[in-house]
C-alpha cells in the first residue's frame, strides 16, 4: 500500500470513529456518505439520505429557511460555518453548528462538499432563552408570561416533555405561574397548596429544597391526592427542581412531566439546569418588584394598604359599582386617646396598638372589602355592595373588635375608636369626597363622646362649612384683639371678701355678634388653637392684674384656665415666670386652672411642670371636679391647691339627694386633703344656704357677680357690691 493510500485509510478510520457527525455530498448537494456519528446524532442511516439533499431531510417547522437558501448560494464562499435548528428522525429539535468545506479535483472543480455537525443545543437553548427572558424583562413582561415563554421553548426543544413553573410565596404556599400544556384543573388544585410531602413532586421539592424524581406518579405517596388530575392526562412521571434565590431561599419549582414511567436523561437535566437559573433570575426580580411596590403602596407598620393605594383601589371599585348601581360604604376609623398611649407607655406600645388594631379590623371584614391606614391612628375600611343597614352593623362589629382589652408588658389597654360613615352614591361619587365626608362624621362621633359611630348627613356639611368660617375668624380674632377677658368674682362666704377672680374668654365678632365660649372653646381645641388661646389669656390676665395693682384695686389673685396642651408645652414654666417678672407680680397673684380630664392625661412631663409651678408659688386649681372618672385614684399625683365643685352639682342641690351627697363628699375630700373648694354656679339664695350648711367657704356665681369687663369689675369693687 502506498503512503497516500495509507493516509486515506487512516482518515477514513478517523471519520468513522469520530463522535462528530460528518456528511459528504456531491457538487449537486446530494448525500453520498454519512458517518456513524451522524447516524447517532440525527437518527438517520445512509439509506435515508442517499441521493437526497441533507437540508431537505433535516429541516423542520422552525428551521431558518433563509439561512439554508443563503448556504446554497453559488456566490457564497466555499468554506463557511452556520448555526441551524434541525430535526432528528424522531422529530426532536436540535441546534447544530455546521462547518462546511469544499474538496476540489486537480482542475479546481468542486468534487465533494464535506460538512461536520456539532450538537450545540444546550448552548443555543441557553442563549435563546436568556436573550428572550432578558428582552422580556426589559419590556416589563409579567413574570407569568416570562415563565410561559420558558416552558414553551423547552417543550419545543424537547417535545416529549411537559413543563411547569410554580411560585412559592412567603407563607410556603404553591402558586402556578406557567404550564401552557398542563390541565387547568391541576393548576387550580395546586394553587394555595402548602408545600410538603403530600403536595405532589413540586410541593415536595419546595419542602425538601432538593430535586424530586418520581418515575411512577401512580405509585408515589406525594401524588396520591392529585392522581385524578394527572393520570387521565397521560402524565406518568415527574422531575421537580427547586428554584432558589440568591440567599438560598426556595422561591419556586421548575418541573418536567413525562408520558412514560421514566427519569430524566442527561439532556433533560442539563436543560432543566438552564431553566432553573433563568427562573431564579426572573422570580427574584419579581420579588424585588413586589417589595418595591409594597414600599410604595403598603403601610410598613401594619401591613395594610396606605392612603395612596387605598384610594387607587377604591377608585377602581367605584367605577365597577357605578355601572351596577350598587352602594358602597366608606368608614373612617380613629383611635381615641392614642396620643396618651404614646406619651405614657412609649412609642413601642403605640406601634403595637396600631398593629393590633389593623389585625382586628382585618378580622372583621370580607375578602372583597378594602382596609387601609390613612396615617397616624386613622384607618379606613371600604365596603363594596354594602347598603346602609349593613354598614351600620359593620361599624358596630369594628367598634367591638377594637374595644377588646389589649395586654401589653406592664399594662392592659382598653382602646376605643370613633367611626364616621359615608355612603356611595348618596354622600359622594368620588373617593376623596367620600373620605372627606366620612371624616366629618368621625369628628362628630368623637365630639359626641367617643367610642361610637356616626353617618354623614347634609347638616354635618353645613356645620363643617360654618366651622371652617368660624375657625378662620377665630384665628383672626386672636391676632387682631377681637377676643377679650371678663372676670367673675369668687367670694369668701363667711367674710364676704373677695377671694379672687376667674378670667373668662369672650369673643365679639363684627358680623356674628357675641359668640359663646361653649362654641368657640371646643372649636379652638379641634383647630389646634387652644394652646395659643391659653397663652393669650395668661398674658392678658397678667397685664390686667398688674394694672389693678397700680390702681390699688384689692384683687387677691386672678385664675386663668389652661388646656392640657398648655401644660404639655416645654416652655410653660419659664413663660409664667417671665410674665410675672415682666408685670411686677408675685407667684401668689396667679392661679392656673386645669380640667379634671387632665388627670387622665397627666404624663411625667406634665406632672413635672405642675410641681415646678407649685414650687414657684403659683396656685393650681382643678376645675369641674367630680364630673370625670377615676378622679380619686389620680388626685394624689397633682400638686394642687384647690378643687372647683362643678356647677352641675350646685344646680341640682335643692332637688337631688345624689347631688347633695356628692357635694358633701367633695367638700370632705377637700377638707381631708387641705384643699380649698370653690363652688361655682351659685345662682340663688337657696343654693347658697345649702352650700353653707355643708361647710362650703368659697363661692362663685351669678348670685355674687356675673363675668364682667375689667372696668366693670373696678366699679363693682369700688361700689362695694360684695355681699356681706
Amino acid at each position: 500500500m502506498t503512503h497516500d493510500a495509507s493516509l486515506q485509510t487512516l482518515a477514513a478510520l478517523v471519520v468513522e470513529a469520530s463522535d462528530n457527525a460528518v456528511v459528504v455530498c456531491g457538487p449537486d448537494l446530494r448525500t453520498l456518505y454519512v458517518n456513524p456519528g451522524f447516524c447517532r446524532l440525527m437518527g438517520y442511516q445512509l439509506d435515508d439520505l442517499k441521493g437526497k439533499r441533507p437540508a431537505d431531510v433535516l429541516a423542520g417547522p422552525s428551521t431558518d429557511l433563509k439561512a439554508l437558501a443563503a448556504a446554497r448560494d453559488p456566490e457564497r464562499p466555499a468554506n463557511f460555518r452556520l448555526e441551524l435548528l434541525v430535526y432528528t428522525r424522531t422529530g426532536q429539535p436540535l441546534w447544530v453548528s455546521i462547518t462546511t468545506n469544499v474538496v476540489r479535483d486537480a482542475q479546481g472543480r468542486p468534487q465533494y462538499i464535506c460538512s461536520m455537525l456539532s450538537d450545540i443545543t444546550l448552548t443555543k437553548v441557553h442563549e435563546v432563552l436568556q436573550h428572550r427572558v432578558l428582552d422580556a424583562m426589559v419590556h416589563e413582561l409579567s413574570v407569568a408570561a416570562l415563565m410561559d415563554l420558558v416552558c414553551e421553548e423547552v417543550e419545543r426543544i424537547a417535545p416529549e416533555l411537559l413543563c411547569t413553573v410554580l411560585d412559592v410565596d412567603d407563607f410556603a404556599r404553591l402558586h402556578p405561574l406557567a404550564g401552557p400544556s398542563l390541565p387547568v384543573a391541576l393548576g387550580e388544585a395546586l394553587d394555595g397548596l402548602p408545600v410538603g410531602p403530600q403536595a405532589g413532586g413540586g410541593g415536595a421539592a419546595a419542602w425538601t429544597g432538593a430535586a424530586v424524581e418520581v418515575v411512577d406518579i401512580a405509585a408515589d405517596p406525594a401524588w396520591q391526592d392529585l392522581l385524578h388530575l394527572v393520570l387521565p392526562q397521560g402524565l406518568k412521571a415527574c422531575w421537580s427542581c427547586p428554584v432558589r434565590a440568591s440567599d438560598g431561599t426556595v422561591v419556586g419549582v421548575f418541573a418536567l412531566y413525562f408520558a412514560s414511567c421514566r427519569g430524566p436523561s442527561a439532556f433533560h437535566r442539563s436543560l432543566a439546569g438552564i431553566c432553573v437559573r433563568l427562573c431564579a433570575l426572573a422570580l427574584e426580580r419579581e420579588r424585588a418588584r413586589v417589595r418595591m411596590e409594597r414600599l410604595v403602596s403598603v403601610d410598613m407598620l401594619t401591613g395594610l394598604a396606605n392612603r395612596m393605594a387605598l384610594k387607587s383601589r377604591a377608585t377602581q371599585l367605584l367605577e365597577e359599582l357605578a355601572g351596577k348601581g350598587a352602594p358602597m360604604a366608606v368608614l373612617c376609623i380613629d383611635l381615641d386617646r392614642f396620643r396618651l398611649v404614646n406619651e405614657t407607655q412609649g412609642p413601642d406600645s403605640g406601634d403595637q396598638l396600631l398593629r393590633e388594631t389593623a389585625r382586628r379590623l382585618m378580622g372583621c371584614v370580607r375578602s372583597i372589602d378594602l382596609t387601609g391606614r390613612l396615617g397616624g391612628d386613622e384607618f379606613a375600611v371600604i365596603l363594596p355592595s354594602c347598603p346602609v343597614r349593613q354598614a351600620a352593623m359593620a361599624a358596630e362589629r369594628l367598634l367591638a373588635a377594637v374595644a377588646a382589652p389589649l395586654v401589653l408588658p406592664g399594662v392592659t389597654l382598653q382602646p376605643t375608636a370613633s367611626i364616621g360613615v359615608a355612603m356611595f352614591p348618596d354622600d359622594g361619587t368620588d373617593v376623596d369626597t367620600l373620605l372627606h365626608h366620612a371624616d366629618m362624621a368621625r369628628t362628630q362621633a368623637k365630639l359626641g363622646g367617643r367610642g361610637g359611630a356616626r353617618f354623614f348627613n347634609e347638616e354635618m356639611q353645613q356645620r363643617t362649612r360654618e366651622r371652617v368660617a368660624l375657625e378662620a375668624a377665630l384665628r383672626l380674632g386672636l391676632r387682631d384683639g377681637g377676643l377679650r377677658l371678663h372676670y367673675q368674682p369668687q367670694i369668701e362666704r363667711r367674710s364676704g371678701s373677695l377671694y379672687g377672680v376667674e378670667a373668662l374668654a369672650r369673643w365679639s365678632h363684627p358680623q356674628l355678634g357675641e359668640i359663646p365660649p361653649a362654641r368657640f372653646i371646643p372649636l379652638a381645641e379641634e383647630a389646634g388653637m387652644v394652646a395659643e388661646l391659653g397663652r393669650w389669656a395668661l398674658a392678658e390676665a397678667c397685664r390686667q392684674m398688674a394694672q389693678w395693682r397700680r390702681q390699688g384695686l384689692p384683687v387677691p389673685r386672678v385664675a386663668v384656665n389652661l388646656s392640657t396642651r398648655n401644660f404639655e408645652e416645654e416652655g410653660l414654666v419659664p413663660m409664667v415666670a417671665g410674665l410675672l417678672d415682666a408685670h411686677g407680680l408675685v407667684a401668689g397673684d396667679l392661679t392656673l386652672e386645669m380640667t379634671e380630664s387632665m388627670l387622665l392625661d397627666a404624663t411625667p412631663s406634665v406632672l413635672a411642670a405642675l410641681h415646678a409651678l407649685r414650687a414657684m408659688g403659683v396656685h393650681l386649681s382643678l376645675d369641674d371636679f367630680g364630673t370625670g372618672y377615676s378622679s380619686l385614684s389620680y388626685l394624689h399625683r397633682l400638686p394642687i391647691h384647690e378643687l372647683k365643685l362643678d356647677q352641675s352639682f350646685v344646680r341640682d342641690l335643692a332637688d337631688s339627694a345624689t347631688a347633695r351627697a356628692l357635694t358633701n363628699t367633695i367638700l370632705r375630700i377637700g377638707d381631708s386633703l387641705k384643699l380649698t373648694v370653690v363652688a361655682e354656679g351659685v345662682e340663688n339664695a337657696q343654693q347658697a344656704q345649702l352650700l353653707a350648711e355643708r361647710g362650703s367657704t368659697i363661692v362663685q356665681g351669678y348670685l355674687y357677680g356675673r363675668p364682667m369687663p375689667a372696668q366693670a369689675l373696678a366699679i363693682w369693687l369700688a361700689g362695694n357690691q360684695q355681699p356681706t
